[in-house]
């Protein structure tokens, strides 16, 4: 029996998968399953099992983007989504086990690349946002929310759920007029906006995407606010001054381990005394681990998302306190549920910006993502942290409050 055969003979037991091979040899596994889809994928050439066999989680993803395997029944998200439920976290079964080798030089490709000095950071989060900005306009709501948002009701649209999700994280900083915040990681400027909107407070973002950037300051000057929302090239280690508010979304996933304790202590140092700041990233249940190598490799490069553990581990020696911390465990496989639908929707505008491996690679990727948060150890945290004990009311009722009291 072949290294491919052990491994997909032990991954499904639930979900019918079908593989049919170069030669025409069909092969069966698993059994029905109300809730998960049927699959059948075909190989295109003899060599695609013994490619994959030794680094699925890689090269799996390469033989799609390549066309050598190809979906004959369900799509990509079908697949990942039938291979993640037979090995939920939750069940702490592990399925998807390369060769010994290949998982050493994937655990020391992800500590290298852990270590985000400022010219790599720039260089890393250029990969990702600096593509074509068409692109995100074809996925993304229409204020361009690149993380994930805030389902208060699951038939909310996407622009619905973006637009709460600003509210919700706007009632944890406890924002008053003529308040200075600091956005690290802005994005294309939505976040700051919404700020200066909601709140009458004076905001500066930063970034390390030109694109970013440029279209942030466009999107501040039509709104008549750009001397009120500013916006800067800079890394965070850069920044001089203090703040009444810190927010940050989505950006310390880029941020690497080696780094979180000198993110924390620059924290500090710009946050006020009084001031509170919150933190929105992506994280991981259970310990520390690992990034996977396509993500690292094709998405995000230098990317980790951390344990709630090693975040407040950090955090800790800056002497923030962590007031109020909170798990989204579902909203962000709904966000890209979002995502992966509105991107297939415009397969023809995407491939005409790129290409079909392109949009195989995309696909994959929001796909995978998906999947990790509604099987595997992915989920969302926001952390709301305070250099003094005394800065916020002493129960959670304000935020509720205020949160019903924002505008949408």
């Amino acid at each position: 029996m072949s290294l491919f055969d052990k491994f997909v003979g032990n991954l499904f037991k639930r979900g019918e998968m079908t593989i049919i091979l170069a030669d025409g040899t069909v092969k069966r596994f698993g059994g029905p399953d109300p809730a998960i889809r049927p699959v059948t994928i075909r190989f295109m050439d003899k060599g695609v099992p013994a490619f994959i066999a030794p680094n699925p989680h890689l090269r799996a993803a390469e033989a799609y983007m390549d066309g050598r395997l190809v979906l004959e029944q369900g799509d990509i998200r079908d697949l990942i989504d039938l291979v993640r439920a037979n090995g939920k976290w939750e069940e702490g079964r592990v399925t998807l086990r390369g060769t010994f080798g290949n998982l050493i030089r994937d655990r020391l490709r992800a500590r290298i690349q852990s270590v985000n000095w400022a010219a790599k950071s720039k260089n890393n989060v250029a990969h990702h946002y600096d593509l074509n900005d068409r692109l995100y306009d074809l996925f993304l709501d229409a204020d361009r929310q690149y993380s994930c948002a805030y389902f208060v009701d699951p038939d909310k649209s996407l622009d619905e759920a973006q637009a709460d999700k600003k509210a919700h994280i706007a009632a944890k900083l406890r924002l008053t007029p003529g308040q200075r915040v600091l956005d690290i990681g802005c994005g294309w400027g939505g976040m700051a906006l919404y700020l200066n909107r909601a709140a009458d407070v004076d905001v500066l973002g930063i970034t390390l995407s030109e694109e970013q950037l440029k279209v942030a300051r466009q999107r501040a000057e039509a709104a008549g606010v750009s001397d009120r929302v500013k916006f800067e090239l800079i890394d965070y280690r850069a920044l001089t001054g203090q703040f009444d508010r810190i927010v940050s979304v989505g950006m310390f996933e880029h941020v690497g381990v080696p780094q979180y304790e000198a993110f924390f202590m620059k924290c500090r140092e710009l946050l006020q005394l009084d001031g509170v700041m919150l933190l929105h990233t992506i994280g991981r249940l259970g310990g520390p681990g690992k990034t996977d190598a396509f993500t690292l490799k094709y998405i995000f490069p230098g990317g980790y998302n951390p344990a709630l553990s090693e975040i407040v581990a950090a955090s800790e020696k800056a002497r923030l306190m962590a007031t109020d911390v909170e798990m989204l465990r579902l909203h962000y496989g709904m966000t890209l549920d979002h995502w992966y639908d509105r991107t297939m929707a415009a397969k023809d505008a995407i491939v005409a910006l790129y290409d079909e491996r392109f949009f195989r690679m995309w696909t994959f990727y929001l796909a995978g993502a998906r999947a990790a948060f509604y099987h595997g150890n992915l989920c969302n945290y926001q952390i709301q942290y305070s250099r003094d004990r005394r800065t916020l009311p002493i129960t959670r009722d304000y935020m509720v409050e205020a949160e019903r009291a924002l505008p949408r």
